[in-house]
């Protein structure tokens, strides 16, 4: 029978849960790292054993890890995250400018097809890639560089490079999200950049249409059309049917729009979820009820799934890159807490129960499928 392996990031240690196709009973080990905080773990698609581990402190700094056995044992590796070139500036809250500072490594997304090949998205606002399993790095300058990089700044996490797309047709496209800059696209590996925020709307910036500026969240596709992307705004629920050329709002029906995490079900192009939250400022679930909210139409109408969750004085927050799915028959739905609890639904949304609870708070979810 398939299995599931669940790898959790906490502000102080990393977990892995496996569990059989049954996805009832679970076994939990860790933590590893213990007292770092690891902002992201993700397992290449090339070679599952495979996994990537952010791990940050702020004496110590930043320390790629590299597992080769499933995340029973750790390495690390190269931690050589130079910018390339002139490091320059770019805008501070206050509107002046500051030089770009490398503080950590907020995502890795592992080739879909070179298992020694994955891209990190960085604060300040870089990607870099290694193409010799994490040894050494390389900034693709081109998007940090891009005409527009003096005018970013930073969102009130930082200014994170925290969502990386590799096309699944394509892997010379790729797109990356950056709180507060926006959506961008490379249709050359990462060479050259061109935004893509058409349709975004922000307030509290100078010009409400700009072309970057907007505090993007989150991006998911589904592999079987990825021209249809969606988006976690921090106001607003996005698709595009362009690539990402062109956006529209899709978030009528959502008690709020905003919110951190957006996935897409493993075999259903049109079904959707999202966690939504209060507002920016009480960053809990509205009216201290935990739940996802599922569309089946692409966006255009939602539901509330709460069956298992709690329904009463819950004030937790499901970070951006919290919430994950697998790939069996019935796709399971995962998400973790800023409580300490990892969620899962075997049945596509329709009931959940912890897999554990009183966690660190949960950083990032991620979930491969075992053979």
């Amino acid at each position: 029978m398939s299995g599931v392996r669940v790898l959790v990031g906490t502000r102080k240690g990393a977990f892995v849960l496996t569990s059989d196709g049954r996805r009832q009973d679970w076994e939990v080990s860790g933590p590893y790292f213990t007292g770092w905080e690891v902002y992201h773990l993700a397992a290449s698609p090339a070679e599952p054993d495979r996994i990537w581990a952010s791990q940050s402190g702020g004496w110590f700094g930043q320390v790629v890890q590299r597992s080769d056995d499933g995340g029973r044992t750790w390495q690390p590796v190269g931690n050589d995250f130079s910018y390339d070139g002139d490091v320059g500036t770019h805008q501070w809250y206050d509107g002046t400018q500051r030089p770009w500072e490398f503080t950590r490594v907020w995502h890795f997304e592992p080739s879909l097809t070179d298992p020694d090949t994955v891209y990190a998205g960085a604060q300040d606002a870089a990607l870099f890639r290694s193409s010799d399993g994490g040894w050494t790095w390389r900034e693709l300058r081109g998007l940090r560089t891009h005409e527009s990089g003096p005018s970013w700044q930073p969102g009130a996490g930082g200014m994170c490079l925290h969502t990386i797309i590799e096309d699944p047709r394509d892997p010379a496209r790729l797109h990356v999200a950056i709180s507060a800059a926006g959506v961008f696209r490379s249709d050359d590996g990462g060479g050259t950049w061109t935004p893509t925020n058409s349709g975004l709307r922000s307030e509290g910036i100078p010009d409400t249409d700009a072309e970057v500026g907007h505090c993007v969240h989150n991006l998911a596709l589904h592999p079987s059309r990825p021209d249809v992307l969606y988006m976690q705004k921090h106001w607003d629920v996005m698709r595009s049917d362009d690539g990402g050329r062109n956006w529209y709002d899709i978030g009528d029906g959502l008690p709020s729009d905003f919110g951190f995490p957006i996935a897409v079900h493993a075999h259903e192009p049109d079904t959707v979820y999202v966690v939504p939250l209060t507002s920016d400022m009480a960053r809990f679930p509205p009216d201290g009820h935990l739940r996802v909210y599922r569309s089946r139409t692409g966006g255009h109408e939602w539901e509330p799934l709460t069956t298992g969750l709690p329904q009463r004085d819950c004030y937790v927050t499901v970070l951006r890159d919290a919430m994950a799915v697998d790939s069996l028959d019935d796709c399971g739905i995962y998400f973790g807490t800023t409580g300490g609890a990892v969620y899962a639904s075997p049945d596509a949304g329709e009931t959940w129960s912890p897999v554990v609870r009183d966690l660190p708070a949960v950083l990032s979810v991620e979930v491969q499928t075992l053979p």
